[in-house]
């Protein structure tokens, strides 16, 4: 294809470094959702993983969750398992292949992919990336470029992240 006319068709992407024990990252689901319903396919939403160490089971939910999207409820099995981020942290692996219970998914599958690692290098790749870019904290959202940190606050950032995605789509699409 012709790269002017792909970089004029290509869109805009918001990346999202998240962490499934994150308190912050459950409240940052209703600014994802409000952006899905504003924009619609018209803006890629890509979650990124980024398990703080100070969350025991983050890594664990993080591989949970791409075992989640492999059998294509990944976007359920996000939010049901921020819903309950403060019972992972009390429970762990058990919440996990609960909540994949309660989804519908292949609980034996998603117990296999916990303990043969099939989705570490995934997490692990998000998480280098994230590292690489200066991301801290959960959520940080990147779009077009710019770095945006709502481990602190998350207070304007949907309305500044609006504000980039409708530059970007006047410009005529960014690849991230």
């Amino acid at each position: 294809m012709n790269d002017t006319l792909s970089a004029r068709t290509a869109r805009p992407v918001l990346d999202v470094w998240c962490e499934l024990q994150c308190p912050d990252c459950h409240r940052a689901l209703a600014d994802l959702r409000a952006l899905r319903e504003r924009y619609g396919y018209a803006l890629e939403i890509r979650l990124r993983h980024f398990p703080l160490e100070k969350h025991r089971h983050a890594y664990a939910a993080a591989q949970a969750a791409e075992e989640a999207y492999a059998q294509g409820h990944g976007d359920r099995y996000v939010a049901a398992v921020l819903a309950r981020a403060e019972e992972l942290g009390r429970r762990g692996e058990a919440l996990l292949l609960e909540v994949a219970r309660e989804l519908g998914l292949d609980v034996e599958e998603m117990e296999l992919a916990l303990i043969d690692g099939r989705h570490m290098l995934l997490v692990d790749a998000d998480q280098a990336e994230g590292k690489a870019i200066g991301v801290t904290g959960t959520p940080t959202y990147v779009i077009g470029g710019e770095r945006l940190d709502g481990g602190k606050s998350q207070e304007g950032l949907l309305e500044r992240i609006a504000e980039i995605a409708d530059r970007l789509l006047a410009e005529g699409g960014d690849r991230g």
